[in-house]
């Protein structure tokens, strides 16, 4: 089993036929992703290496059943295609697009929470079962099929560790972007809890960094609610105050956000905090051994 993306995925990519939108789209269809569908206004009845392209998120669904849409539309129309995914009736929504300002986010973030549907991203690298489907931009070579869920803020490092896992012989089951901004869909807590509930995810990876409260809100989760054991990572210790570091929600505010506290709040609930990926990847095979 995995969580959000399997053999069931039948994809939409909006924003198809721009250069980053078609070519991440046909990687992933060369992974072995069900990509059904791609979206660009105006351009109904063209292709993309065999794949239909739609005026409308609307039009692809009802044609093809799609239920995964996959966003590349440029910062400035990007919410608008957020909204567009969401009324489509699609159960998951990926946005690969950074840039999109905070204020616009945080209204589709209002929107969101009134139904179900799951949104990852923005400004994430996407989501990989390993073997199954991918969705997104990640390097599909550095993941292999397993039983550890990752979920991270941080793109290269969601790339690094999962490659350190692999030197290990340790999989995944399924990896999880979920982006750097300030105001994004999915939260730690919302991802690890879609672990927990997965009888195929024996433990779980969390790789967090520097700005905001968000792993110390998972650590209280963790504690309270988790079964499945979790190792983590924070990326930041050497980072200076008050500078912001990468990601657009990577800034740390007077004492707030620093990767120490965030350590100490991850090592107070029972989590094992790694220096560096390597570190983690050692926890992880200590823990499952």
């Amino acid at each position: 089993m995995s969580i959000l993306v399997d053999e069931g995925t039948r994809l939409v990519v909006q924003g198809i036929t721009g250069r980053e939108g078609a070519f991440h789209a046909t990687r992933n269809k060369a992974y072995g992703t069900n990509v059904v569908a791609g979206v660009t206004p105006g351009k109904a009845g063209q292709d993309v290496e065999g794949i239909p392209v739609f005026n409308t998120v609307r039009d692809a669904v009802e044609e093809t059943q799609a239920n995964t849409a996959m966003v590349f539309v440029p910062p400035r129309f990007a919410a608008d295609a957020l909204y567009e995914a969401l009324e489509s009736g699609v159960d998951t929504v990926v946005c690969i697009t950074e840039g999109i300002p905070a204020h616009e986010m945080l209204r589709v973030y209002t929107h969101l929470k009134r139904g179900q549907q799951v949104l990852v991203g923005p400004n994430c690298p996407g989501i990989i079962s390993p073997g199954k489907a991918s969705v997104g931009i990640m390097p599909t070579q550095v993941f292999s099929p397993g039983r550890v869920g990752l979920v991270s803020r941080s793109g290269t490092l969601t790339y690094q560790i999962s490659k350190e896992l692999g030197d290990l012989g340790i999989g995944q089951s399924t990896v999880v972007g979920i982006g750097g901004d300030p105001v994004v869909g999915s939260s730690f807590i919302d991802i690890i809890s879609r672990f927990e509930a997965d009888p195929d995810t024996d433990l779980v990876v969390m790789v967090g960094e520097i700005g905001g409260a968000e792993e110390e809100k998972a650590a209280e989760y963790i504690a309270e609610h988790m079964q499945t054991p979790v190792v983590a990572y924070i990326a930041g210790f050497q980072a200076p105050p008050g500078k912001q570091m990468g990601h657009a929600g990577a800034i740390i505010t007077g004492s707030s956000g620093t990767a120490q506290a965030k350590k100490e709040a991850l090592e107070a609930k029972g989590v094992k905090v790694g220096t560096n990926p390597t570190e983690v990847a050692r926890f992880v095979k200590e823990r499952l051994q």
